[in-house]
């Protein structure tokens, strides 16, 4: 008998033991596609590759611990019962009975996915790392309009701005902002929560269109009823860390204006206020019991419970970032114009310490107010002009939140053409092009710091010339003097070394030169002829180390090649157009 021969009806081996094609998972757990497609959503459960397909490349596998995982959670049952209440609706439907369907509609039963969220992310930080895609659905499907067609009701689009607009409020509250970046998709924000990095996008606010093919807008919206679920949860421990409850409770003139975002972060200041001021009393009343248990308790002891109260007070402390964050902007007042990105504006300026306001009902100030130090616009001409304010582009914002300094507003004002607005998620060193207005910005915190950087066309040489260090004002005369002093001694230090070694050489070429010319003609020929090229074997190494590899390190190492080769393509690329957009700004200054 042969060693692998298994008779009929045998337990199963390898690959076919420990995996299952979609088909037999749903025969498995007597449950349509539409349904288990929704099952593997809220479950966090996704296909599995096996070495060896062995149904075929057509077929999509599951492991068999993930369905049985599946098959023994009570949601399955829930999502049963409800697919069944369902089809009481649909049966209304066709008998044209639409009473009946309307109220069944309205009792239908609803599936709690709270057991799910602690079941998936049973830590904190873990909900955190994992928040990327959960905000950027929630943003998209509050920017997006109520259909039918596509089943997009308005209590869902209400609740996903509510969400959207807690979170943005506890980041402006908090500074927890680090990076933003307008692109042709939409606005990327990068925040910092507890050491997580956490970046995700926003549509501009702009009227979208749904396209009716591309997208599987059930899928969607099956994710995004988890993605609220765990959004709700996460807002909820954010708020109760800094002693706000959850959820807040809004001004009805402001949301009735669209100030959703302002109402927010009005309600945390005030409740903020409040946790304050109970905080400073109950560690007035903390500090009062310890001095008190000073006198019962040696004196060791006494120093120990104070240092104890002095570590926890420490804890509380901001780190360099968010300190850094929360006075970027302070004493200044911004005013937006109608024109510019008003929402983005609203987060971004709070966050980094500013103070905004609006043309509208409910804002703060009006426009006449003297106190405000920018106004937002972006328009080519502005009818009325204060003199004690200056109107810059909303792209001057974003530049400075990036470069972490207040950059200069000349480029930035209005009518004219600002600069680019450079990405903060890329390393322009590793990328290997550094445009130019990176240098400038570079340059500009450089000064900021007051160090030291060569300028375009100089060398790093040229920081050492006193008179140059005194021109740009780094030190005064008198270090001027001394350092050209000590320069002009040093020089000629080394001018007497060089003569020195000029004239050791001298001496010993012309004792050598009398005995080595008369071979000296066939030796260089010889020589020359037994050198190899040097690149010849620099070729022959490395294909004889590509030779050695398998097969599996041979193919990574060409891919990386090709990436190499791609990245220096667009290098060239990018330093071609910027020649050319150089050559054409010399021919019209011409």
């Amino acid at each position: 008998m042969p060693k692998h021969y298994r008779p009929a009806g045998k337990k199963k081996e390898g690959n076919a033991a420990r995996y299952s094609t979609r088909s037999q998972a749903l025969k498995l757990l007597q449950v349509n596609t539409k349904l288990f497609r929704k099952l593997c959503i809220y479950k966090g459960i996704f296909p599995r590759e096996p070495k060896k397909k062995f149904k075929g490349n057509h077929h999509t596998y599951y492991h068999l611990k993930d369905v049985a995982f599946l098959r023994h959670d009570p949601i399955l049952e829930e999502l049963r019962a409800k697919s069944t209440y369902l089809k009481k609706v649909t049966k209304a439907k066709a008998k044209k009975n639409r009473e009946l369907a309307d109220s069944l509609l309205k009792r239908q039963p609803e599936i709690k996915l709270d057991r799910l969220v602690i079941e998936r992310y049973p830590h904190f930080i873990d909900a955190i790392r994992d928040l990327d895609d959960p905000l950027t659905m929630v943003h998209l499907f509050a920017a997006l309009p109520a259909t039918d067609r596509m089943k997009i009701e308005v209590k869902r689009v209400h609740n996903c701005r509510k969400l959207s607009h807690e979170w943005q409020a506890y980041i402006a509250r908090t500074h927890k902002l680090r990076k933003v970046f307008i692109s042709v998709k939409g606005i990327y924000y990068q925040a910092e929560i507890e050491g997580q990095k956490i970046t995700w996008l926003t549509p501009h606010g702009l009227q979208q269109v749904l396209p009716d093919d591309d997208v599987v807008y059930d899928v969607l919206l099956t994710f995004l009823e988890f993605y609220e679920t765990l959004l709700a949860f996460v807002n909820f421990k954010l708020y109760h860390s800094i002693n706000v409850k959850y959820p807040p409770i809004l001004d009805p003139k402001l949301e009735a204006s669209a100030a959703e975002l302002y109402a927010l972060s009005r309600y945390l200041d005030a409740n903020s206020r409040n946790s304050d001021q109970v905080e400073v009393t109950q560690l007035e009343e903390s500090e009062l019991r310890l001095s008190q248990l000073q006198h019962q308790l040696p004196s060791n002891k006494a120093g120990a419970l104070m240092q104890l109260v002095k570590g926890a007070t420490d804890e509380n402390e901001e780190d360099e970032d968010t300190k850094e964050c929360k006075d970027f902007f302070k004493n200044m007042k911004f005013f937006l114009s109608r024109e510019v990105p008003r929402e983005s504006l609203l987060f971004v300026i709070p966050a980094f310490g500013g103070i905004v306001s609006w043309e509208g009902e409910g804002a703060p100030f009006n426009e006449a107010d003297q106190s405000i130090t920018h106004q937002m616009v972006d328009r080519p001409t502005q009818g009325h002009i204060y003199l004690s304010r200056e109107y810059v582009q909303p792209q001057w914002v974003f530049d400075c939140i990036n470069a972490r300094i207040i950059l200069p507003t000349e480029a930035y004002l209005l009518g004219r053409v600002p600069p680019p607005h450079l990405s903060p998620f890329i390393d322009n060193e590793e990328e290997g092009y550094v445009p130019d207005y990176a240098e400038t910005i570079k340059r500009l915190k450089a000064a900021t710091k007051n160090e030291i950087l060569p300028m375009p066309g100089a060398g790093v040489e040229d920081l050492d010339d006193p008179q140059n260090l005194l021109a740009e004002g780094y030190i005064s005369r008198t270090e001027a003097i001394e350092a050209a002093e000590r320069k002009q001694k040093m020089m000629t230090l080394e001018k007497q070394y060089h003569d020195e070694l000029k004239m050791e050489l001298q001496v010993t070429q012309s004792s050598t030169s009398n005995t080595n010319k008369q071979s000296s003609g066939v030796d260089m020929e010889a020589r020359e002829e037994s050198l190899p090229d040097i690149q010849q074997i620099a070729n022959d190494t490395a294909n004889m180390s590509k030779v050695l590899m398998s097969r599996k390190k041979r193919g990574l190492y060409e891919a990386m090649k090709k990436g190499q080769e791609k990245k220096k393509a667009h290098v060239d690329l990018l330093k071609e157009r910027k020649k050319k957009i150089d050559e054409g700004k010399k021919s019209k200054k011409n």
